[in-house]
């Protein structure tokens, strides 16, 4: 997800009170969601499936099969929505869109891997993908034309990653590890054991990078860090649940979290307090996006639909 930094909080309220049911996208089993800096476009993908696209906010959808019928696992685009980046499971490869997903070009560069997580800058230029089972982290600065292995962060189950708008701070998350973070674009990269070793699954960060958020699978809890990395807290009270996906506002105050059987979760004050948000339901939730001030956001049901809020 990409952010912009808010400038009013006071004259907005975050999304999650109320929500929408998008049922033109169809029921399927989505996997990944990611939405430009003002909410209304929207990228979504299937995993064993298409990706789809909105341009108003969920109310109408295009299936875009000009990058094929595959095992998405994580998608990401660019403050206006135009740039997409989409990453697919079972050995296959990174996909990019310049025109909001009209036309696509598959990143043979990276090679054809088991991608779990990508992110990308607000300008799409810069991105970062992590392989999972054993796998590296992968960046490009070319929007995908050429690639560089990270392997100083070495071959791990990666599942999860962010970047900062201009992607040089960038965050991720192992399977039953450690988060690991990059101030240089992936150059170089950072143990963060202050988290705990968990089984992550999603991890979202502010457009400076400092704010993070990541979520544990397993029964376990959202923890959050204002420090780069350095320090992290545990946020109990969300709850500890089997959390799947998490999205945070440019200036990290807001957050919200989704998990496997469980209601969506929001924060506006770091992660310190959450608010159950029922009115989407206790679903299957496998991805979650927001605009850059989170007064939007766009959540995707493993086997349902996919559901907004405006706030």
């Amino acid at each position: 997800m990409t952010r912009v930094f808010l400038t009013h909080r006071a004259e907005r309220q975050m999304a999650g009170a109320t929500w929408t049911a998008r049922t033109g996208a169809g029921s399927r089993n989505w996997f990944g969601i990611s939405c430009s800096a003002d909410g209304q476009h929207i990228a979504a993908a299937v995993y064993g499936g298409y990706i789809y696209t909105s341009t108003n906010g969920g109310a109408t959808w295009t299936e875009r099969t000009g990058a094929g019928s595959r095992d998405w696992r994580g998608i990401s685009c660019s403050a206006d929505g135009q740039h997409i980046a989409a990453a697919a499971d079972s050995a296959d490869y990174i996909c990019t869109s310049t025109d909001g997903g009209a036309t696509w070009t598959a990143r043979t560069g990276a090679g054809s891997r088991y991608w779990q997580g990508i992110s990308c800058s607000a300008d799409g230029q810069y991105i970062a993908a992590a392989a999972g089972y054993d796998g590296y982290i992968y960046t490009s600065a070319d929007g995908g034309a050429t690639w560089t292995t990270r392997t100083s962060a070495g071959d791990r189950d990666w599942r999860a990653i962010t970047c900062s708008a201009d992607g040089q701070y960038i965050a991720a998350a192992v399977s039953g590890g450690y988060i690991y973070t990059s101030t240089n674009g992936g150059a170089t990269w950072t143990e963060r054991t202050g988290a705990g070793s968990r089984d992550w699954r999603g991890i979202s960060c502010s457009a400076d990078g400092q704010h993070i958020a990541a979520a544990a699978d397993s029964a376990d809890y959202i923890c959050t860090s204002t420090d780069g990395g350095a320090t992290w807290t545990a946020r109990t009270g969300a709850g500890s649940r089997d959390w799947q996906g998490i999205a945070c506002s440019a200036d990290g105050q807001y957050i919200a979290a989704a998990g496997s059987s469980t209601n969506i979760y929001t924060s506006t004050d770091g992660g310190a307090t959450w608010t159950a948000r029922t009115g989407a339901g206790a679903r299957n939730w496998y991805g979650i996006a927001g605009s850059g001030d989170l007064s939007s956001i766009v959540a995707a049901a493993n086997g349902g639909y996919i559901y907004t809020s405006e706030g």
